[in-house]
């Protein structure tokens, strides 16, 4: 097993360092990365942006968001939480967990945390979930990838991400508060995250391969930023791989009541319909058709509308109130 530290808080970043350890640099040996990011909310593959962030307080707490390359749920983390990464060559078909949580298992019972997989993708301590995970295939490799809640803000997770209704009901919980935890509050002794991530990669190492640190060059730090930027930090991978989707929205202005019905394809308004108790100088097929080919994302929104000249034609509504309420 080899470890590399790439010692960066930037998500897009460590997410570039998984592929090019991924597709580009082979290893044979197994590469194990421990990482954290600044406040970063990350969407799984198949996932639908607008249905899963509450994007308003994403952007009020300038919280990062980025798709991953696998699938499963969305997760927040932040300076208190860890990512862990294992990536082998792919030698078998099919997703396989267990071969990746049992070190991370391990180690944490070296800090007398008695934790266990659900047999699905999480981990838990007395029944609540510490640990998400998700696996992806790219070329010749498998790519694993779990998160640790260590001391992570809670109350911005909650905030921040919306919770399927179904899976409340169906695991008859109240709260996300009551299916979570962060680990610093099941050991025996206060430490810091720091720390915490010292003990962790010293016990997934193990004795034998303690001194398999491998450092990248300056050349190879740069093509991890241009892997970056062209797979992770660009428009297209989080809003242009939404799958498609209806939303059905009603929005409360001052000057009235406005109910967005729109269809939305590869991150663009396909078909848009608006109707409501508001006034307005133009005729309501006239509204509904500036909407129809923006991208759907607040700032071209807000572009959009006021280039289409949908500014102060609505009493009382402005053009920046409907793109703060629809993205």
């Amino acid at each position: 097993m080899v470890y590399i530290d790439l010692e960066s808080t930037d998500v897009y970043e460590n997410f570039g360092l998984e592929y090019y350890l991924a597709e580009e640099k082979k290893l044979e040996d197994t590469v194990f990365l421990f990482w954290r990011t600044t406040p970063t909310l990350m969407l799984g593959k198949y996932q639908n942006l607008a249905e899963e962030v509450n994007l308003p307080y994403a952007r009020e707490q300038k919280m990062n968001l980025v798709r991953r390359m696998s699938g499963g749920g969305t997760i927040y983390t932040d300076l208190g939480g860890w990512q862990f990464t294992f990536i082998d060559r792919y030698k078998e078909e099919g997703i396989e967990f267990k071969k990746y949580l049992s070190p991370v298992l391990d180690a944490l019972a070296k800090l007398s945390v008695k934790a266990e997989f659900n047999g699905r993708n999480d981990l838990c301590i007395e029944g609540r979930k510490f640990s998400g995970n998700a696996q992806y295939h790219l070329g010749e490799s498998i790519v694993h990838h779990g998160s640790l809640l260590f001391s992570t803000d809670i109350e911005k997770m909650v905030n921040s991400t919306r919770v399927d209704e179904y899976k409340i009901i169906s695991k008859s919980i109240q709260s996300v508060r009551e299916r979570v935890c962060n680990i610093s509050d099941h050991l025996k002794e206060k430490i810091s995250p720091e720390d915490f991530k010292e003990l962790m990669v010293s016990a997934i190492l193990g004795e034998e391969n303690k001194a398999n640190r491998l450092e990248l060059s300056k050349e190879e730090i740069l093509r991890v930023k241009e892997l970056a930027k062209t797979h992770f930090q660009n428009w297209d991978s989080l809003y242009g791989k939404n799958p498609k989707f209806n939303m059905e929205k009603i929005g409360r202005f001052p000057g009235g009541k406005m109910h967005f019905s729109l269809e939305i394809q590869k991150g663009k308004i396909q078909e848009a319909s608006i109707s409501g108790d508001f006034f307005s100088t133009l005729d309501p097929e006239e509204i509904s058709k500036a909407f129809v080919g923006l991208a759907f994302d607040r700032d071209s929104l807000l572009k959009g509308l006021t280039e289409r000249g949908l500014e102060g034609k609505l009493y009382r509504i402005s053009v920046s109130e409907i793109a703060d309420m629809l993205a």
